[in-house]
């Protein structure tokens, strides 16, 4: 999914969808680092896509979505 699409669908979205897409986003981010520290990580370059939707959606949350 592009960025704009996924900017587009955040913008969208209620305090407590946010709220839910932190928590799943966050998760899978601990998901990824506990398979990068474990050798299981083949796609390195997933950790900082998923810290920027992390990013992505606080930024949101804050804006007074």
């Amino acid at each position: 999914m592009k960025a704009t699409d996924t900017r587009k669908e955040l913008a969208n979205l209620s305090r407590e969808d946010l709220a839910k897409r932190l928590v799943e986003a966050r998760q899978d981010l601990f998901d990824l680092r506990f398979k990068h520290a474990t050798g299981q990580l083949e796609k390195t370059a997933q950790i900082p896509a998923a810290k920027r939707e992390v990013a992505r959606i606080l930024t949101y949350m804050k804006k007074g979505a």
